[in-house]
């Protein structure tokens, strides 16, 4: 089966992926005001279920860091998680039908400036989420996506105020987490055949929980405690899991509160998930292009689910889908068997998962953030030109500024704005050579060439010949069509005769009528 084929990759890299997911599912559960253990359900179901029905190799899907205003705000709302949980199923259900609908295209109207802004902007974002974590401040949960705290300090001044509470210890686990992971970057280590076989992330972690052992048993001072480490229920089996899921309050359905928050969460599930799909195949090494469609089904299904069992609403996730991409997986199968590491681990690992370091993740994830802020990627949209680097860099700081979606909708209207002034360049090239002139129209005319065209005709000498060529164009808007008839109703008080070059389409041939 093709879905086994590439399982030397894809299950180190689903490795990876769950190593990067396991605290972001927890994060983001608190971040929202959520019970903890609905970001792991949606972490497992985005990995089980989404990872299987998505038509992307790559992408991997979770509980999503765009989304923790909406849902805290929707939880306040609303008054219980358990009536919440029937706007993420409906959701679901709106997903799915959009899905059906083909509705999936709208994800290819976005710029590609806009979209590599989006993955700079999230790996700035990792960075500096993950930098107090890394030196052992750890006041708010782990979230490597999302700037404003619900907790009253944003990103900036948590840094600020880690300065003040640096940990030795937790600084010296990252530090030295930071040396494996460049290390594990090398040629080195990457052209050996055993150990380009072991994740970095892996090493991280074993030796994040054997150095903090170390502390404990000889040196107590530099030693962590439990709140500076990963915090997972401890289950004594399937059994026990059940009775973590929260199931919906179908009470609530006709509250129109519900139904608002469902709407939301679907409107801004589907735009993040399908920017994270297009960035995906962009990173994709082998180009794939996956569909936006069955993504969107695939979400449908997800949601609905973790509205059923007591989820957070998911979307595919650009954070765990790059980790996987650079762990280098191939397949499918790495977004399934980091869902499957994740069920195994909270049903029968959670008492040795919370030795883990937070401070150890905090160095993997920082490593995933300079992972996307390349010097080349920089590089590369200046040398573009304006109309590439502006909306590029816009998307970048009103993103670190205030959030995804309001930095994705910034640098849309930015490079809107650039193809509009590249429209406003007038469409007509004026030439002459004695008493014989020429207006070629090169590219097709809208209401807002109308002041370019006007001044083009209004250089125009009297007593000349004019062919107004328009045969590479296919359509002319009527305000420039009636330009052009009133230009030629008084061309012959100037002596000048008129002749028309068009091609055999349909809009020219509307384009004749005001010269006949």
């Amino acid at each position: 089966m093709d879905f086994f084929k590439t399982y030397k990759n894809d299950l180190p890299a689903g490795l990876v992926v769950y190593l990067v997911a396991l605290p972001l599912c927890l994060g983001i559960a608190l971040a929202s005001g959520a019970p903890l253990f609905s970001g792991v359900i949606s972490g497992i179901i985005g990995g089980l279920v989404i990872g299987f029905m998505s038509d992307s190799r790559l992408s991997v899907s979770g509980p999503a860091a765009g989304l923790t205003v909406i849902v805290f705000s929707a939880i306040a709302t609303l008054g219980s998680f358990e009536a919440f949980l029937v706007a993420v199923f409906i959701s679901g259900v709106i997903q799915l039908t959009l899905g059906y609908a083909r509705a999936g295209i709208i994800g290819h109207f976005f710029p590609s400036s806009v979209i590599t802004g989006m993955l700079t902007a999230i790996g700035l974002g990792i960075i500096l989420k993950q930098i107090p974590h890394a030196f052992g401040y750890d006041l708010a949960a782990v979230d490597s996506a999302t700037f404003a705290e619900q907790y009253g300090e944003s990103v900036f001044t948590e840094i600020y105020a880690m300065l003040g509470a640096i940990l030795p210890g937790a600084t010296i686990i990252s530090v030295l987490s930071m040396g494996v992971l460049f290390l594990w970057d090398t040629k080195i280590i990457k052209n050996n055949p055993i150990t380009k076989l072991i994740p970095g992330p892996l090493i991280v972690v074993l030796l994040g929980v054997g150095l903090n052992e170390f502390f404990k048993s000889m040196m107590p001072s530099l030693a962590l405690t439990s709140s500076h480490l990963v915090s997972l229920p401890e289950l004594s089996g399937f059994g026990s899991l059940v009775d973590e899921f929260r199931f919906p309050d179908l009470k609530s359905i006709g509250n129109p509160d519900v139904w608002i928050a469902a709407f939301t969460i679907a409107i801004v599930g589907s735009l993040e998930s399908l920017l994270s799909l297009d960035a995906t195949d962009k990173l994709d090494p082998a180009k794939r292009i996956a569909s936006p469609n069955q993504e969107l089904k695939a979400q449908g299904w997800g949601n609905m689910l973790a509205g059923l069992i007591g989820g957070l609403p998911m979307t595919a996730v650009i954070v765990r889908s790059s980790a996987n991409i650079n762990a280098g997986g191939k397949g499918k199968l790495s977004a399934v068997f980091h869902g499957v590491l994740l069920l195994l681990s909270v049903v029968f690992f959670a008492p040795y998962l919370n030795y883990i370091p937070l401070a150890a993740l905090a160095a993997v994830l920082i490593h995933v953030g300079l992972k996307l802020n390349k010097l080349s990627i920089y590089k590369n949209a200046i040398k573009l030109g304006a109309n590439q680097y502006i909306p590029f860099f816009a998307t970048i700081i009103v993103i670190l500024l205030t959030d995804l979606l309001k930095g994705i909708s910034f640098g849309i209207v930015v490079g809107l704005i650039f193809v509009l002034k590249s429209n406003f360049r007038s469409g007509c090239i004026l030439s002459n050579v004695g008493n014989n002139y020429m207006i070629q129209i090169t590219r097709n005319l809208y209401f807002f060439n109308k002041a370019q065209l006007r001044r083009t005709l209004q250089y125009l000498p009297s007593d000349i010949n004019l062919i107004i060529d328009g045969t590479n164009v296919d359509f002319i808007d009527n305000d420039i069509l009636i330009t052009f008839k009133d230009f030629c109703e008084t061309a012959k008080e100037n002596n000048i005769s008129v002749t028309l070059k068009q091609s055999e389409t349909a809009a020219i041939d509307m384009f004749k009528k005001p010269l006949a």
